[in-house]
């Protein structure tokens, strides 16, 4: 979510070889929503025009991730059992699926999307995830003020399972969480004085080169270079319109 797709679209086109278009569909609230093409094909995610209206009302440029549920009513209703809020009601959208915006106890915001394949491809999978590829998303790291309530809320609400989990001293574990055996993301009880939120980590191919490229393009580093587990390594940015992310990859030689 942007006030700018034009503005951030060269930083997105560098850093990690997407293209966003010049124009978009017309969304009924004014604004518009633009699909994220990937260079190698396929489609990474989408850009939703922010509007004043929705500014004004104090919502801010940043990544909102979708999970899938066979029932997008049923995860709706169990949200508020849990202690969630709803942002956006359960809606059908023709040709892409039934969808609805919420957010778990502690105000993190996240989409329950069912999504409809594509016609006559009735098997097709979504491969905006994944663990290994560049230009895919790799990781999703929730950082939250409550992990404790966070481990039972999303294995309540979408059936993921904790994973191994790597000790923060005081704050707790940083704990992964998986589903079907893959590890998705983690759970974080370091938020660094944010409101709880979850950050989307994009794979690339180089991970200097994409540093450079952050700053090249209008986006600032905020947390610089750490090694992870495997010998990659990974950094925290925000694009020129103050959305985080983000970026992991190897070194070059």
């Amino acid at each position: 979510m942007t006030p700018d797709p034009g503005g951030v679209a060269p930083f997105y086109r560098e850093v990690l070889g997407w293209e966003i278009p010049a124009e978009g569909h017309s969304m009924p609230n004014g604004s518009e929503y633009r699909e994220i093409r990937r260079g190698s094909g396929g489609y990474a995610g989408g850009v939703l025009s922010l509007t004043s209206t929705m500014s004004d009302s104090g919502m801010q440029p940043h990544w909102v991730p979708y999970f899938h549920t066979q029932d997008v009513d049923a995860a709706v209703a169990k949200t508020q059992e849990l202690g969630g809020q709803v942002h956006m009601p359960a809606t059908t959208m023709e040709g892409v699926g039934r969808m609805a915006m919420v957010t778990d106890a502690q105000g993190a915001s996240f989409y329950l999307m069912d999504p409809v394949p594509p016609p006559g491809d009735p098997n097709a999978q979504s491969d905006a995830f994944d663990a290994q590829k560049p230009g895919h998303c790799r990781w999703n790291e929730l950082n939250t003020t409550d992990a404790g309530a966070a481990s039972e809320f999303y294995p309540a609400l979408l059936g993921w399972t904790l994973g191994m989990a790597m000790p923060m001293g005081p704050l707790g574990d940083y704990q992964f969480v998986e589903v079907d055996g893959v590890a998705i993301g983690a759970i974080n009880p370091d938020l660094g004085g944010e409101r709880p939120h979850w950050l989307p980590i994009f794979g690339v191919k180089e991970v200097e080169a994409a540093k450079a490229a952050v700053e090249a393009t209008g986006g600032r580093v905020t947390q610089d270079l750490q090694e992870i587990p495997g010998g990659e390594f990974a950094f925290t940015a925000t694009d020129p319109s103050g959305a985080a992310l983000g970026l992991v990859g190897p070194k070059g030689a």
